[in-house]
Protein backbone atom coordinates (compact mmCIF):
# COMPACT_ATOMS: atom_id res chain seq x y z
CA UNK A 1 0.00 0.00 0.00
CA UNK A 2 2.60 2.36 1.32
CA UNK A 3 4.50 1.95 -2.58
CA UNK A 4 1.81 2.41 -4.41
CA UNK A 5 0.23 5.23 -2.97
CA UNK A 6 3.78 7.19 -3.29
CA UNK A 7 3.72 6.22 -6.27
CA UNK A 8 -0.12 7.24 -7.16
CA UNK A 9 1.08 10.78 -5.25
CA UNK A 10 4.36 11.25 -7.47
CA UNK A 11 2.49 10.49 -10.70
CA UNK A 12 -0.16 13.08 -9.48
CA UNK A 13 2.56 15.88 -8.58
CA UNK A 14 4.43 15.38 -11.64
CA UNK A 15 1.26 15.51 -13.67
CA UNK A 16 -0.41 18.49 -11.62
CA UNK A 17 2.75 20.60 -11.63
CA UNK A 18 3.14 19.93 -15.15
CA UNK A 19 -0.15 21.09 -15.97
CA UNK A 20 0.03 24.05 -14.09
CA UNK A 21 3.32 25.52 -15.91
CA UNK A 22 2.37 24.71 -19.18
CA UNK A 23 -1.30 26.42 -18.35
CA UNK A 24 0.67 29.71 -16.96
CA UNK A 25 2.93 29.54 -19.82
CA UNK A 26 -0.14 29.08 -22.32
CA UNK A 27 -1.86 31.74 -20.35
CA UNK A 28 1.63 34.39 -20.89
CA UNK A 29 2.08 33.89 -24.16
CA UNK A 30 -2.07 34.14 -25.06
CA UNK A 31 -1.99 37.72 -23.04
CA UNK A 32 1.00 38.65 -25.26
CA UNK A 33 0.00 37.25 -29.18
CA UNK A 34 -3.40 39.39 -28.08
CA UNK A 35 -1.41 42.11 -26.97
CA UNK A 36 1.07 42.11 -30.24
CA UNK A 37 -2.17 41.28 -32.09
CA UNK A 38 -3.75 44.78 -30.92
CA UNK A 39 -0.14 46.37 -32.10
CA UNK A 40 -0.07 44.40 -35.35
CA UNK A 41 -3.42 45.67 -36.12
CA UNK A 42 -2.50 49.71 -36.60
CA UNK A 43 0.32 48.43 -38.32
CA UNK A 44 -0.82 46.22 -40.88
CA UNK A 45 -4.03 48.27 -41.68
CA UNK A 46 -2.25 51.75 -41.26
CA UNK A 47 0.88 50.54 -44.15
CA UNK A 48 2.05 47.43 -44.01
CA UNK A 49 4.92 48.12 -46.31
CA UNK A 50 6.53 50.78 -44.40
CA UNK A 51 5.64 50.89 -40.63
CA UNK A 52 5.40 46.60 -40.40
CA UNK A 53 9.25 46.46 -40.85
CA UNK A 54 9.38 48.97 -38.26
CA UNK A 55 7.35 47.49 -36.05
CA UNK A 56 9.57 44.24 -36.41
CA UNK A 57 12.69 45.68 -36.10
CA UNK A 58 11.25 47.96 -32.84
CA UNK A 59 8.41 45.81 -31.14
CA UNK A 60 8.49 41.97 -32.83
CA UNK A 61 11.86 41.53 -31.81
CA UNK A 62 11.41 42.65 -28.31
CA UNK A 63 8.99 41.19 -27.31
CA UNK A 64 10.30 37.84 -28.63
CA UNK A 65 13.81 38.35 -26.02
CA UNK A 66 11.10 39.52 -23.81
CA UNK A 67 9.22 36.53 -23.31
CA UNK A 68 12.28 33.93 -25.24
CA UNK A 69 10.11 32.59 -27.92
CA UNK A 70 9.70 33.30 -31.65
CA UNK A 71 7.44 35.48 -32.75
CA UNK A 72 5.88 35.75 -36.59
CA UNK A 73 2.88 38.20 -38.40
CA UNK A 74 1.06 36.43 -40.68
CA UNK A 75 -1.90 38.43 -43.32
CA UNK A 76 -4.96 36.71 -43.97
CA UNK A 77 -3.47 34.92 -47.04
CA UNK A 78 -1.23 33.20 -44.59
CA UNK A 79 2.00 34.91 -45.76
CA UNK A 80 4.54 35.85 -42.70
CA UNK A 81 4.99 39.51 -43.08
CA UNK A 82 7.04 39.22 -39.87
CA UNK A 83 9.57 36.65 -38.41
CA UNK A 84 11.54 37.57 -35.42
CA UNK A 85 14.05 34.96 -36.57
CA UNK A 86 14.33 36.60 -40.17
CA UNK A 87 13.73 33.47 -41.48
CA UNK A 88 9.58 32.56 -42.82
CA UNK A 89 9.72 36.57 -43.97
CA UNK A 90 7.50 36.28 -47.17
CA UNK A 91 6.81 32.83 -46.98
CA UNK A 92 3.18 30.97 -47.02
CA UNK A 93 2.69 28.16 -43.30
CA UNK A 94 -0.15 26.09 -42.98
CA UNK A 95 0.15 25.04 -39.41
CA UNK A 96 -3.27 24.05 -37.86
CA UNK A 97 -2.81 26.80 -35.07
CA UNK A 98 -2.34 29.54 -37.92
CA UNK A 99 -5.42 28.21 -40.11
CA UNK A 100 -7.93 28.61 -36.98
CA UNK A 101 -6.46 31.46 -36.22
CA UNK A 102 -7.38 33.18 -39.82
CA UNK A 103 -10.91 32.05 -39.05
CA UNK A 104 -10.92 33.89 -35.69
CA UNK A 105 -10.55 31.29 -33.64
CA UNK A 106 -7.33 31.69 -30.88
CA UNK A 107 -5.76 27.88 -31.33
CA UNK A 108 -2.89 26.59 -29.49
CA UNK A 109 -1.20 22.99 -29.43
CA UNK A 110 1.71 21.12 -28.01
CA UNK A 111 4.20 19.27 -30.43
CA UNK A 112 6.88 16.78 -29.84
CA UNK A 113 9.74 17.21 -32.04
CA UNK A 114 12.71 14.66 -32.38
CA UNK A 115 15.35 17.58 -32.77
CA UNK A 116 13.63 20.58 -30.62
CA UNK A 117 11.78 19.01 -28.28
CA UNK A 118 8.81 19.96 -26.79
CA UNK A 119 7.47 23.28 -28.63
CA UNK A 120 3.83 25.00 -27.71
CA UNK A 121 2.51 26.59 -31.02
CA UNK A 122 0.17 29.57 -30.11
CA UNK A 123 -2.19 31.54 -32.80
CA UNK A 124 -4.16 34.64 -32.43
CA UNK A 125 -6.14 36.36 -34.90
CA UNK A 126 -5.66 39.76 -36.24
CA UNK A 127 -9.05 41.67 -36.41
CA UNK A 128 -10.29 45.36 -37.70
CA UNK A 129 -13.99 46.18 -37.55
CA UNK A 130 -14.76 42.66 -36.78
CA UNK A 131 -13.10 41.22 -39.76
CA UNK A 132 -10.07 38.87 -39.46
CA UNK A 133 -6.61 40.54 -41.38
CA UNK A 134 -3.89 38.52 -40.25
CA UNK A 135 -2.86 36.24 -37.23
CA UNK A 136 0.03 36.18 -34.94
CA UNK A 137 2.11 33.07 -34.00
CA UNK A 138 3.90 32.32 -31.39
CA UNK A 139 6.29 29.29 -30.80
CA UNK A 140 7.95 28.83 -27.70
CA UNK A 141 10.12 26.29 -26.01
CA UNK A 142 8.33 23.60 -23.27
CA UNK A 143 11.77 21.68 -22.87
CA UNK A 144 12.62 23.89 -19.48
CA UNK A 145 9.23 23.17 -18.44
CA UNK A 146 9.44 19.33 -18.81
CA UNK A 147 13.55 19.89 -17.41
CA UNK A 148 11.72 21.08 -14.09
CA UNK A 149 9.04 19.18 -13.57
CA UNK A 150 11.27 16.30 -14.73
CA UNK A 151 14.04 17.06 -11.61
CA UNK A 152 10.93 17.63 -9.60
CA UNK A 153 9.91 14.23 -10.52
CA UNK A 154 13.64 12.67 -9.99
CA UNK A 155 13.77 14.31 -6.73
CA UNK A 156 10.71 12.84 -5.69
CA UNK A 157 11.39 9.23 -6.64
CA UNK A 158 14.13 9.56 -4.31
CA UNK A 159 12.09 10.95 -1.33
CA UNK A 160 10.00 8.10 -1.93
CA UNK A 161 12.72 5.29 -2.35
CA UNK A 162 14.31 6.26 0.41
CA UNK A 163 10.86 6.53 2.66
CA UNK A 164 9.71 2.96 1.76
CA UNK A 165 13.80 1.95 2.91
CA UNK A 166 13.10 3.68 5.82
CA UNK A 167 9.83 2.19 7.09
CA UNK A 168 10.91 -0.92 5.50
CA UNK A 169 13.08 -0.45 8.16
CA UNK A 170 11.54 1.13 11.22
CA UNK A 171 8.37 -0.18 10.37
CA UNK A 172 5.90 2.33 11.51
CA UNK A 173 7.39 3.97 13.94
CA UNK A 174 8.33 6.74 11.27
CA UNK A 175 5.29 6.20 9.69
CA UNK A 176 2.99 9.77 10.54
CA UNK A 177 6.69 11.72 10.33
CA UNK A 178 7.29 10.97 6.63
CA UNK A 179 3.92 11.07 5.34
CA UNK A 180 3.32 14.09 6.81
CA UNK A 181 5.03 16.11 4.28
CA UNK A 182 3.64 13.92 1.34
CA UNK A 183 0.40 14.96 2.74
CA UNK A 184 0.78 18.62 2.65
CA UNK A 185 1.30 18.61 -1.04
CA UNK A 186 -1.53 16.82 -1.77
CA UNK A 187 -3.77 19.29 0.08
CA UNK A 188 -2.46 21.77 -1.28
CA UNK A 189 -2.40 20.33 -4.86
CA UNK A 190 -5.62 19.94 -4.31
CA UNK A 191 -6.91 23.18 -3.39
CA UNK A 192 -4.88 24.42 -6.14
CA UNK A 193 -6.96 21.99 -8.49
CA UNK A 194 -10.05 23.14 -7.48
CA UNK A 195 -9.23 26.66 -8.12
CA UNK A 196 -7.65 27.69 -4.50
CA UNK A 197 -4.81 29.48 -5.38
CA UNK A 198 -2.14 31.29 -3.69
CA UNK A 199 -2.13 28.33 -1.11
CA UNK A 200 1.69 27.62 0.32
CA UNK A 201 3.06 24.15 1.94
CA UNK A 202 5.17 24.45 5.00
CA UNK A 203 7.89 22.65 5.34
CA UNK A 204 10.24 22.80 8.67
CA UNK A 205 12.50 20.18 8.05
CA UNK A 206 16.00 21.16 5.80
CA UNK A 207 15.57 18.09 2.57
CA UNK A 208 14.33 17.51 -0.54
CA UNK A 209 10.98 18.12 0.58
CA UNK A 210 12.02 21.49 1.53
CA UNK A 211 13.20 21.98 -1.59
CA UNK A 212 10.09 21.17 -3.41
CA UNK A 213 8.06 23.16 -1.36
CA UNK A 214 9.57 26.23 -1.76
CA UNK A 215 9.09 25.69 -5.90
CA UNK A 216 5.94 24.66 -4.98
CA UNK A 217 5.27 27.80 -3.02
CA UNK A 218 7.08 30.16 -6.14
CA UNK A 219 4.64 28.71 -8.34
CA UNK A 220 1.61 29.10 -6.40
CA UNK A 221 2.59 32.61 -5.44
CA UNK A 222 2.72 33.74 -9.56
CA UNK A 223 -0.70 32.01 -10.00
CA UNK A 224 -2.19 33.63 -6.93
CA UNK A 225 -0.72 37.42 -8.77
CA UNK A 226 -2.46 36.81 -11.87
CA UNK A 227 -5.88 36.31 -10.06
CA UNK A 228 -5.10 38.68 -7.86
CA UNK A 229 -4.93 41.33 -11.36
CA UNK A 230 -8.13 40.03 -12.51
CA UNK A 231 -9.85 40.80 -9.44
CA UNK A 232 -8.31 44.79 -9.10
CA UNK A 233 -9.97 44.97 -12.05
CA UNK A 234 -13.05 46.76 -10.50
CA UNK A 235 -10.82 48.83 -8.49
CA UNK A 236 -9.02 50.32 -11.59
CA UNK A 237 -12.41 50.91 -12.98
CA UNK A 238 -13.23 52.84 -9.93
CA UNK A 239 -9.98 54.82 -10.82
CA UNK A 240 -10.70 56.17 -14.56
CA UNK A 241 -14.38 56.84 -13.11
CA UNK A 242 -13.55 58.85 -9.67
CA UNK A 243 -12.59 61.84 -11.79
CA UNK A 244 -15.79 62.54 -13.64
CA UNK A 245 -17.94 60.98 -11.17
CA UNK A 246 -16.60 63.94 -8.86
CA UNK A 247 -17.20 66.36 -11.28
CA UNK A 248 -20.61 65.48 -11.98
CA UNK A 249 -21.18 65.84 -7.79
CA UNK A 250 -19.76 68.83 -7.50
CA UNK A 251 -21.98 70.84 -10.24
CA UNK A 252 -24.61 68.53 -8.45
CA UNK A 253 -24.28 69.90 -5.02
CA UNK A 254 -23.49 73.31 -6.41
CA UNK A 255 -27.08 73.25 -8.46
CA UNK A 256 -28.58 71.99 -5.47
CA UNK A 257 -27.42 74.81 -3.34
CA UNK A 258 -28.11 77.55 -5.97
CA UNK A 259 -30.22 80.22 -4.11
CA UNK A 260 -30.80 82.15 -7.59
CA UNK A 261 -33.59 81.49 -10.28
CA UNK A 262 -31.80 82.07 -13.20
CA UNK A 263 -32.63 79.31 -16.03
CA UNK A 264 -29.23 80.53 -18.01
CA UNK A 265 -27.68 78.99 -14.53
CA UNK A 266 -29.33 75.88 -13.97
CA UNK A 267 -29.03 75.81 -17.97
CA UNK A 268 -25.08 75.84 -17.59
CA UNK A 269 -24.58 73.97 -14.43
CA UNK A 270 -26.64 71.02 -16.59
CA UNK A 271 -24.31 71.68 -19.71
CA UNK A 272 -21.63 71.15 -17.69
CA UNK A 273 -22.70 67.63 -16.06
CA UNK A 274 -24.32 66.10 -19.25
CA UNK A 275 -20.79 66.80 -20.70
CA UNK A 276 -19.09 65.00 -17.59
CA UNK A 277 -21.64 62.29 -18.68
CA UNK A 278 -20.36 62.53 -21.99
CA UNK A 279 -16.63 61.94 -21.15
CA UNK A 280 -17.74 59.08 -18.45
CA UNK A 281 -18.85 57.17 -21.16
CA UNK A 282 -16.05 57.88 -23.27
CA UNK A 283 -14.03 56.84 -20.30
CA UNK A 284 -15.62 53.49 -19.51
CA UNK A 285 -15.40 52.46 -23.22
CA UNK A 286 -11.39 53.35 -23.45
CA UNK A 287 -11.16 51.29 -20.04
CA UNK A 288 -13.20 47.98 -21.93
CA UNK A 289 -11.02 48.48 -24.84
CA UNK A 290 -7.76 48.51 -22.75
CA UNK A 291 -8.87 45.59 -20.71
CA UNK A 292 -10.51 43.46 -23.05
CA UNK A 293 -7.92 41.86 -25.55
CA UNK A 294 -10.76 40.73 -27.71
CA UNK A 295 -11.96 44.13 -28.46
CA UNK A 296 -10.81 46.03 -31.25
CA UNK A 297 -7.95 48.77 -30.06
CA UNK A 298 -8.34 52.88 -29.36
CA UNK A 299 -9.39 54.24 -32.84
CA UNK A 300 -8.06 57.82 -33.06
CA UNK A 301 -9.98 60.17 -34.86
CA UNK A 302 -7.65 63.28 -35.87
CA UNK A 303 -8.49 67.06 -35.84
CA UNK A 304 -6.89 70.43 -35.55
CA UNK A 305 -7.23 71.33 -31.82
CA UNK A 306 -5.79 74.31 -29.92
CA UNK A 307 -4.17 72.96 -27.14
CA UNK A 308 -4.12 76.27 -25.07
CA UNK A 309 -8.15 75.88 -25.09
CA UNK A 310 -8.39 72.09 -24.53
CA UNK A 311 -6.20 72.68 -21.50
CA UNK A 312 -8.11 75.53 -20.64
CA UNK A 313 -10.86 72.75 -20.35
CA UNK A 314 -9.05 70.04 -18.57
CA UNK A 315 -8.27 72.90 -15.73
CA UNK A 316 -11.57 73.91 -15.49
CA UNK A 317 -13.11 70.52 -15.16
CA UNK A 318 -10.28 69.79 -12.51
CA UNK A 319 -10.45 73.10 -10.62
CA UNK A 320 -12.88 71.80 -7.99
CA UNK A 321 -11.11 68.58 -7.19
CA UNK A 322 -7.76 71.23 -6.58
CA UNK A 323 -9.82 73.81 -4.76
CA UNK A 324 -11.02 70.93 -2.25
CA UNK A 325 -7.41 70.17 -1.25
CA UNK A 326 -6.48 74.09 -1.52
CA UNK A 327 -3.96 72.95 -4.13
CA UNK A 328 -2.97 76.05 -6.31
CA UNK A 329 -3.70 74.91 -10.03
CA UNK A 330 -1.89 76.91 -12.21
CA UNK A 331 -0.99 77.51 -16.09
CA UNK A 332 1.08 78.70 -18.24
CA UNK A 333 0.87 79.42 -21.89
CA UNK A 334 4.25 80.31 -23.24
CA UNK A 335 3.08 79.68 -26.52
CA UNK A 336 -0.64 79.10 -28.31
CA UNK A 337 -0.50 76.07 -30.59
CA UNK A 338 -2.82 73.55 -32.16
CA UNK A 339 -2.11 70.35 -33.84
CA UNK A 340 -3.86 67.42 -35.41
CA UNK A 341 -4.78 65.03 -33.03
CA UNK A 342 -7.82 62.81 -31.30
CA UNK A 343 -8.64 65.79 -29.30
CA UNK A 344 -10.99 63.34 -26.77
CA UNK A 345 -8.41 61.39 -26.17
CA UNK A 346 -5.44 63.41 -25.66
CA UNK A 347 -7.58 65.06 -22.80
CA UNK A 348 -8.20 61.63 -21.44
CA UNK A 349 -4.13 61.27 -21.43
CA UNK A 350 -3.66 64.81 -19.84
CA UNK A 351 -6.03 64.18 -17.38
CA UNK A 352 -5.12 61.11 -15.91
CA UNK A 353 -1.70 62.71 -15.63
CA UNK A 354 -3.06 66.03 -13.63
CA UNK A 355 -5.29 64.26 -11.64
CA UNK A 356 -2.58 62.18 -10.41
CA UNK A 357 -0.42 65.28 -10.11
CA UNK A 358 -3.30 66.47 -7.61
CA UNK A 359 -4.06 63.60 -6.05
CA UNK A 360 -0.39 62.67 -4.87
CA UNK A 361 -0.07 66.48 -3.53
CA UNK A 362 -0.67 67.00 -0.20
CA UNK A 363 -3.12 69.86 1.14
CA UNK A 364 -1.87 73.59 0.34
CA UNK A 365 0.63 72.50 -2.80
CA UNK A 366 0.95 73.46 -6.09
CA UNK A 367 0.57 71.78 -9.35
CA UNK A 368 1.61 73.63 -12.93
CA UNK A 369 0.84 72.76 -16.29
CA UNK A 370 2.60 74.61 -18.67
CA UNK A 371 2.43 74.24 -22.54
CA UNK A 372 5.70 75.34 -25.16
CA UNK A 373 7.16 73.95 -27.93
CA UNK A 374 10.86 72.26 -28.02
CA UNK A 375 11.40 71.43 -32.24
CA UNK A 376 9.56 69.26 -33.76
CA UNK A 377 7.31 68.05 -30.61
CA UNK A 378 4.54 70.47 -28.67
CA UNK A 379 5.44 69.86 -24.50
CA UNK A 380 2.94 69.61 -22.05
CA UNK A 381 4.62 70.03 -18.58
CA UNK A 382 2.53 69.20 -15.51
CA UNK A 383 4.58 70.09 -12.38
CA UNK A 384 3.84 69.10 -8.63
CA UNK A 385 5.82 69.32 -5.50
CA UNK A 386 3.69 66.20 -3.79
CA UNK A 387 4.83 62.71 -2.43
CA UNK A 388 7.35 61.93 -5.79
CA UNK A 389 8.18 58.34 -7.10
CA UNK A 390 10.91 56.36 -5.88
CA UNK A 391 14.00 55.89 -8.26
CA UNK A 392 13.52 52.35 -8.64
CA UNK A 393 9.73 52.67 -9.50
CA UNK A 394 10.00 55.20 -12.57
CA UNK A 395 10.53 52.35 -15.22
CA UNK A 396 7.56 50.86 -14.41
CA UNK A 397 4.51 53.26 -13.45
CA UNK A 398 3.38 53.13 -16.91
CA UNK A 399 2.93 49.20 -16.88
CA UNK A 400 -0.81 48.24 -16.18
CA UNK A 401 -1.89 47.48 -13.07
CA UNK A 402 1.46 49.02 -11.43
CA UNK A 403 1.10 50.78 -8.71
CA UNK A 404 4.32 52.92 -6.58
CA UNK A 405 2.40 52.03 -3.12
CA UNK A 406 -0.42 49.59 -2.84
CA UNK A 407 -1.17 50.97 0.32
CA UNK A 408 -1.21 54.57 -0.40
CA UNK A 409 -2.93 53.50 -3.63
CA UNK A 410 -6.04 52.25 -2.19
CA UNK A 411 -5.98 55.26 0.02
CA UNK A 412 -6.38 57.86 -2.62
CA UNK A 413 -8.58 55.39 -4.74
CA UNK A 414 -5.53 54.49 -7.65
CA UNK A 415 -4.83 51.24 -9.12
CA UNK A 416 -2.64 51.79 -11.54
CA UNK A 417 -4.03 51.95 -14.94
CA UNK A 418 -4.38 56.07 -15.35
CA UNK A 419 -0.70 56.62 -16.38
CA UNK A 420 -0.72 53.37 -18.48
CA UNK A 421 -3.76 54.82 -20.61
CA UNK A 422 -2.12 57.96 -20.87
CA UNK A 423 0.52 56.12 -21.72
CA UNK A 424 -1.13 54.16 -24.82
CA UNK A 425 -2.92 57.29 -25.99
CA UNK A 426 0.39 58.96 -26.35
CA UNK A 427 2.04 56.59 -27.73
CA UNK A 428 -0.31 55.67 -30.39
CA UNK A 429 0.46 59.75 -31.72
CA UNK A 430 4.10 59.28 -31.82
CA UNK A 431 4.90 60.95 -28.85
CA UNK A 432 6.43 60.00 -25.47
CA UNK A 433 6.22 60.51 -22.18
CA UNK A 434 9.06 61.45 -19.73
CA UNK A 435 9.45 61.33 -15.94
CA UNK A 436 11.48 63.38 -13.70
CA UNK A 437 10.73 62.80 -9.80
CA UNK A 438 12.48 62.71 -6.32
CA UNK A 439 10.91 61.68 -3.11
CA UNK A 440 8.95 63.93 -0.94
CA UNK A 441 9.83 66.74 -3.39
CA UNK A 442 7.66 66.40 -6.48
CA UNK A 443 7.20 65.23 -9.73
CA UNK A 444 7.14 66.50 -13.22
CA UNK A 445 5.36 65.01 -16.51
CA UNK A 446 6.77 65.83 -19.80
CA UNK A 447 3.73 65.16 -22.34
CA UNK A 448 5.52 65.50 -26.15
CA UNK A 449 3.34 65.01 -29.28
CA UNK A 450 4.95 65.40 -32.55
CA UNK A 451 3.51 67.74 -34.92
CA UNK A 452 3.08 65.00 -37.70
CA UNK A 453 0.88 62.78 -35.42
CA UNK A 454 -1.98 63.39 -37.42
CA UNK A 455 -0.16 63.57 -40.75
CA UNK A 456 -1.85 61.28 -43.23
CA UNK A 457 -4.68 60.49 -41.33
Amino acid sequence: MVIITLLTINVFVSRTLLNIYIQERKSELFTSANIISKRANYYLRIDPSFNLGKFLNTTIKSYSEDINSRILILDDDSIVKSDSNDKFTDKILRHVEITNALKGISHSSIHNFEELGYVLYIAVPIKYEGKVIGATFISSSLNDIYDTVGEITDKLRIISMASIFLIAILSFAFANFLSKPIEEFTRAIKKMAKGKLGCKVEIKTNDEFKHLANAFNIMSTKLNEVDIQRKDFVANVSHELRTPLSSIKLLSESLLHQQEEDVNIYREFLKDIDSEIDRLNKIIDDLLVLVDLDKEKLSLNYQTTYINFLLEKIISRLLPLAEKKHIDLKVDFKEKLQIKVDKDKIQQAIINIVHNAIKYTPEGGVVEVSLYSEGEYIVVKVKDNGVGIPKESLPHIFDRFYRVDKARARSTGGTGLGLSIAYQIITLHQGTIEVESEVNKGSTFYIKIPYSSGLGS
